[in-house]
């Protein structure tokens, strides 16, 4: 089996798969009577053929190890998880290589972090750490099937 090590959620390290959404650095503008920063346009929607939707998902979570035998991503939108709760939780991702999945990295957010993965990239499923596995997810509502799962022959075995 295969195994990966969740290395630390950075702007950097996720640019080629979306977006961190965090509250960091000063904000863009001070707003409601100079009591809140406004962290400005953070993430690029991206969809086609529908609208953006705002859902909840409720996920159970997972311990380590954290097996990922499958890998999804959606064609026709971007995809955004902001966990409702300060808890962390696991991101993996892939880079696209010839219709499937690369080699996946992991991720762990640091608490009050959250992803939009960009439209086409392969992820792995909601992974939260800790219960509540609440989240708010935007995305694309629409018509047709957009979602493409990858199954991998060998899977891979997330270390903690």
């Amino acid at each position: 089996m295969n195994t990966l090590q969740p290395e630390p959620l950075t702007k950097e390290a996720f640019a080629p798969f979306g977006d961190v959404l965090e509250v960091a650095g000063d904000p863009d503008k001070i707003i409601n009577q100079g009591l809140c920063g406004r962290y400005h346009d953070r993430a690029q929607i991206d969809i086609v053929d529908g609208k953006v939707g705002i859902s909840l998902f409720n996920a159970e979570p997972r311990q380590f190890p954290i097996a990922l035998d499958m890998m999804e991503r959606h064609p026709d939108g971007s995809q955004a998880f902001l966990p409702m709760s300060f808890d962390p939780f696991v991101v993996i991702v892939a880079a696209d290589a010839d219709g499937i999945p690369g080699q996946p990295r992991a991720f762990l957010t640091a608490p009050g972090q959250g992803v939009n993965y960009a439209r086409g990239t392969w992820h792995g499923v909601l992974t939260p750490l800790h219960a509540p596995g609440l989240f708010a997810v935007v995305d694309r509502i629409g018509p047709g099937a957009n979602l493409q799962e990858h199954w991998f022959a060998t899977p891979y075995l997330i270390m903690g």
